[in-house]
């Protein structure tokens, strides 16, 4: 499929509802959307298939839609640190911080994304340390990989713990979510993170125009489907 085409389709499945909502978003970056939901460009992205060249293609449109489309199907062996060091500088929309780290996106299945991950966590610049957290969340679904020890969770809980309070929305946010994947990780790392949590959680977030929740961690972390998955 070609660039092209993916903007075609994109086009096709646009949502006036939310086209709609973007337009009351105060920080899109000045990118365009055609309002889809990121369940539907999951579909479309695989509808689309893997492809590091036109990935490279989507990112430089100033359309959200395909620059999402772009991070969910570039080629995990292919991506490069240096590649990866450029996109982030280029993230004019907040929201494309958490799509880019997270949210089954390429990155946290690159073979760099653990050493990645700790060198963002641990700068001072705030996106990077904003997409760094996101990997952490999705670092801790992973289950094969020696590094993410629970020493290494348990540190996360610590430098989050002692950073925390004064942070900007959307770090706090990046940071909760991360308490969170570690809550669900094993009964001790849930027994830390529920301790955290229970300090931090709600995190009250105030996104502009649009109506949003405060993100519950310890509703997440506590209940009864994972209480039972970690025999608590």
């Amino acid at each position: 499929m070609t660039k092209t085409e993916v903007l075609a389709l994109l086009k096709e499945n646009k949502n006036e509802r939310g086209i709609a909502n973007w337009k009351k978003m105060g920080d899109t970056g000045g990118l365009q959307s055609y309002g889809i939901g990121l369940s539907q460009l999951r579909k479309l992205a695989k509808k689309v298939g893997r492809s590091h060249s036109l990935a490279a293609q989507l990112w430089k449109s100033k359309n959200y839609d395909a620059k999402v489309i772009s991070l969910l199907i570039d080629e995990p062996k292919k991506l490069t640190r240096e590649q990866i060091e450029t996109q982030v500088e280029q993230l004019e929309a907040g929201m494309l911080c958490h799509v880019f780290s997270s949210c089954d996106a390429t990155l946290p299945k690159a073979p760099f994304a653990f050493e990645l991950a700790c060198d963002w966590i641990k700068g001072k610049d705030e996106v990077r340390a904003r997409c760094g957290w996101g990997l952490v969340y999705e670092l801790s679904k992973n289950a094969r990989m020696a590094e993410l020890t629970d020493k290494f969770f348990l540190d996360c809980i610590k430098q989050i713990d002692t950073t925390y309070d004064g942070k900007s929305d959307d770090l706090r946010l990046a940071m909760g979510g991360a308490v969170m994947g570690i809550g669900k990780r094993s009964k001790k790392l849930n027994k830390a993170a529920v301790k955290l949590a229970k300090r931090i959680s709600p995190i009250e977030y105030d996104p502009g125009e649009t109506s949003c929740e405060p993100f519950d961690i310890l509703k997440h972390i506590t209940s009864d489907y994972i209480k039972k998955k970690l025999g608590i």
